[in-house]
């Protein structure tokens, strides 16, 4: 019974992990084609407004915001204001001046490198040396992975501090909410990080004149688009892996985000895939899996600690 147990959970979790992968690295594509006639400002509010409205709506019918206290919502506020509208804000700015996609994913794929290393003196984990080596190998398939895109954009060179700001915004939330004792459910979490996003963009969009969207078909279908899956799918599931496999192994699973990124754009936009993106893929999904293990194994260990001597 327990091996069942413990088999349809690796199951749920490895088809978690393969969402989450899928919906994230949506988030670099569907942005790519929908800001090609609108503000990035005018889809980012129309993405959070009424998904806000509508996650609140529930959160209120449900019953799922009960016992929620007034600190509970300031943490959560600070953590969303990082993790989802510093992180959001960035990327679509990037994608919006041209930055080929592929190389937009640099910001998730440099993160667990950065969180390997802060992981010691911040929260008192202990990376092990099967780990390290496995980060440094998906690390040097990352780097295959946007050499090979790297000369798709005629974006200066300072732009590219927008992929390093969202990277930045994205690891300061994520360890926000792991030291945090505040242990909101996964549900009203994302409804105060995205309305918190919300309101920040409607501000924002409001003051530069860019709130009214237009009435074109393409515009909703990318905002329903964007919507459920680099907002609904992609940031549950990030919360929820963070607390089911762990911050090493989530982020771990970044690394594939550059491949998966770059397979979606060559596919969908026409941009450059090549024997040395191909050969960054097979390193970067070779590191994540000796994260993976390992982290596996540290999990069975605790789980079943060795019997002491009588």
């Amino acid at each position: 019974m327990g091996i069942q147990t413990g088999l349809l959970r690796g199951v749920v979790t490895a088809a978690a992990a393969i969402v989450f992968v899928v919906t994230w690295s949506s988030g670099f594509l569907i942005p790519a084609f929908a800001t090609v006639e609108v503000a990035p400002l005018t889809l980012l509010v129309w993405r959070f407004v009424p998904l806000a409205l509508v996650l609140l709506v529930i959160v209120d019918m449900s019953g799922a915001g009960k016992g929620v206290t007034a600190h509970d919502l300031r943490v959560q506020a600070l953590i969303g204001l990082f993790a989802q509208f510093g992180y959001c804000a960035a990327v679509y700015a990037a994608v919006a001046i041209r930055i080929a996609t592929g190389t937009v994913a640099l910001i998730d794929a440099v993160q667990p490198l950065i969180v390997a290393v802060l992981v010691g003196p911040l929260l008192g984990m202990r990376v092990r040396a099967a780990q390290w080596a496995g980060l440094g190998v998906g690390a040097v398939g990352v780097l295959l992975v946007v050499q090979s895109q790297f000369g798709s954009s005629d974006a200066p060179p300072v732009a590219y501090l927008l992929p390093i700001g969202a990277m930045v915004c994205l690891i300061v939330g994520t360890f926000l909410q792991r030291r945090s004792t505040v242990q909101t459910g996964v549900l009203v979490t994302l409804t105060i990080h995205v309305t918190v996003t919300a309101a920040l963009f409607l501000v924002i969009a409001a003051a530069a004149g860019q709130l009214v969207p237009p009435a074109s078909g393409s515009f909703w279908l990318a905002v329903v688009l964007t919507a459920l899956f680099p907002t609904l799918a992609a940031y549950g599931l990030y919360w929820w892996l963070l607390r089911r496999v762990g911050i090493t192994a989530l982020q771990a699973l970044l690394f594939l985000m550059a491949p998966a990124t770059a397979v979606g754009g060559a596919v969908l936009l026409g941009e450059t895939l090549t024997l040395v993106t191909v050969c960054g893929f097979v390193l970067c999904a070779v590191g994540v899996a000796a994260v993976l293990v390992v982290e596996a194994r540290m999990q069975r260990a605790s789980l079943n600690p060795p019997r002491g001597r009588s």
